[in-house]
């Protein structure tokens, strides 16, 4: 888990950068316009689409924006996208699994392929690190500007799994099932999370320092930047003084 919430912490940092640029807007519209695709255009019934949306309205995506993503899953008509999951390894052994949306495999993976080689990793066989990761609600928070006895009392009444400490952050973890219900709860309670989000969560972790650290970072940030990458899982622990550095550098 270490190394995770920082990272996270940087994402959503980074996320409203990418957002002026569009970037965001249009991985975000293939998740709404699929959710709504596969579960209805009700999100009261939906939570996938409940997910996006929230998603959508945190990047500040204008209302038109979303209802015509909403109506385009509905109403068919378009390119299918296509959900897929590849795994991989980046430096120093660090296990990578990428999720993608696509409306066409062979692009899709020729280029993800071609990310991770040139970035020091490679594409692995599916099933080769899958197993290394659980999906979880992740909510975090900045260590700084909350209670920590407070907060991991208030998230046990939620019904949260489990609530980790690290260095500048604290994570509060849930079932997926349960995220909505933990994250509304500490938000009514006045704790505001830096992010909240159902994503892949290491069971175990890989060291990286140094040189491996920072190009371990790069290689994940190329990978999220692909258009067809709706978003990448790693098992990396970077400290935060090394997280901090990379952030920094150009």
């Amino acid at each position: 888990m270490s190394g995770h919430s920082k990272w996270a912490t940087i994402k959503h940092k980074k996320a409203k950068t990418d957002a002026a640029r569009g970037k965001v807007f249009t991985k975000i519209i293939k998740e709404i316009t699929t959710a709504a695709r596969i579960g209805g255009g009700d999100p009261a019934g939906n939570p996938r689409l409940r997910l996006a949306i929230d998603k959508a309205k945190e990047a500040n995506m204008p209302n038109d924006n979303i209802k015509r993503a909403v109506d385009k899953g509905t109403g068919g008509g378009g390119a299918v996208m296509e959900e897929v999951m590849y795994e991989g390894y980046g430096q120093g052994g660090v296990a990578i699994m990428i999720e993608a949306m696509t409306d066409n495999r062979n692009r899709t993976v020729g280029e993800i392929r071609s990310v991770l080689e040139k970035g020091g990793g490679s594409m692995g066989s599916s099933g080769c690190v899958s197993y290394l990761f659980k999906k979880k609600g992740s909510i975090v928070f900045d260590k700084h500007t909350v209670s920590e006895e407070d907060l991991t009392m208030a998230a046990i009444d939620a019904g949260a799994e489990d609530v980790l400490s690290e260095e500048s952050t604290i994570a509060v973890l849930t079932t997926p099932e349960n995220f909505e219900q933990v994250r509304d709860a500490l938000k009514t309670r006045g704790f505001n999370p830096t992010s909240a989000e159902v994503t892949m969560i290491p069971l175990t972790t890989v060291k990286v320092v140094g040189e491996d650290a920072q190009k371990v970072i790069k290689l994940v940030s190329s990978l999220e930047d692909n258009d067809d990458v709706q978003a990448v899982h790693a098992n990396f622990d970077i400290s935060d003084a090394e997280m901090e550095r990379i952030s920094k550098l150009p």
